[in-house]
């Protein structure tokens, strides 16, 4: 069953689930594999690409002229509007957050940050000593007084239309078990649109797969209760059962100093992943992620006999801004 909403085509669905033959056998615990949404194929692709394929048509549907949205300097988010916008020939304007402190000038330069304007997108940076919501409403305001017909997205694309991307990747993978029975998927949970938008997949399709987020910002009581929201207007929207809170499982051991500070435990699991099975990770995302998922291995969190999904979420574009971080 399909779920019927305004959607454009602006990736490559769906996306290969690939055995993780050597690391499963390295880490010598459950039979590890992948979902490629790094593949999506949307400016060299992630899972933001989902997300846009039902929110654009939103914002043509309201006559935008303008794309706003926002993240951090080097979000990946970011990146696929802009090229999303460019694709339907929408002005975008991206808002940047100084996240991270005491980069190098390559950090702010380099990367999706250089792909922003190479897709044509206009860039603010929201300085340091200003709340990034009043900054947002600042720019919102220019720009209606400019004429434009602005429409927002918020960080991540991360609302209950941006879930429906993650919903239909819930029905790829429920799909694909007619091979493969997953009994768990481990993923990145950061503004939280992909989990909750998992967890929603869940529900509709009645699967029994257990959903892990891996943090990549807050503590885990708040992410939890947070994705726990996001769930439940993702069920509302689309007409389906509401989670349970016990649906929401989310592990923050691996943020280490804070959102984009790299850690040496994500630098060993994209190093691993690379070396291993010549898959490029991300620093922010999906290297914390996969981080998150050795560790419970090791500490046999998962039985020999399970089947774990680890969705690598894209971004690797962003490792030449952090090759200072692994030096």
């Amino acid at each position: 069953m399909v779920l019927k909403f305004d959607r454009y085509k602006l990736g490559n669905f769906p996306t290969p689930i690939e055995f993780l033959k050597n690391i499963s056998n390295h880490l010598n615990g459950p039979q590890i594999f992948i979902k490629r949404d790094d593949c999506t194929g949307l400016a060299t692709g992630g899972n933001k690409t989902r997300k846009l394929e039902y929110i654009m048509p939103d914002a043509v549907k309201n006559n935008a002229s303008l794309v706003i949205t926002l993240g951090a300097v080097q979000s990946n988010h970011a990146r696929q509007t802009a090229a999303a916008c460019a694709i339907l020939n929408l002005k975008c304007l991206i808002i940047l957050e100084q996240r991270l402190e005491n980069a190098p000038d390559v950090y702010f330069t380099s990367s999706n940050v250089f792909l922003n304007k190479l897709f044509g997108a206009e860039i603010k940076v929201c300085p340091k000593n200003e709340n990034i919501d009043n900054f947002v409403n600042k720019i919102m305001e220019i720009k209606k007084n400019e004429g434009e017909s602005p429409y927002f997205i918020p960080v991540g694309g991360t609302n209950e239309i941006g879930e429906l991307g993650y919903i239909e990747c819930i029905r790829e993978i429920v799909q694909e078990q007619k091979e493969q029975t997953f009994t768990h998927i481990v993923l990145a949970s950061g503004s939280g649109g992909t989990h909750s938008g998992s967890i929603v997949g869940k529900i509709f399709y009645k699967s029994k797969i257990n959903i892990i987020g891996i943090s990549v910002k807050d503590n885990k009581n708040i992410q939890e209760e947070k994705i726990f929201n996001l769930a439940k207007k993702g069920c509302k929207y689309i007409r389906c059962p509401f989670p349970k809170r016990e649906d929401v499982v989310v592990f923050d051991d691996f943020v280490g100093k804070g959102y984009g500070v790299p850690t040496n435990g994500m630098k060993h699991a994209i190093k691993l992943m690379a070396q291993k099975e010549a898959i490029l990770l991300d620093p922010v995302y999906s290297g914390k992620a996969f981080d998150g998922l050795i560790n419970l291995i090791d500490k046999k969190y998962f039985k020999d006999t399970d089947k774990i999904l680890f969705i690598h979420t894209g971004g690797a574009v962003s490792l030449h801004a952090y090759e200072w971080a692994f030096e």
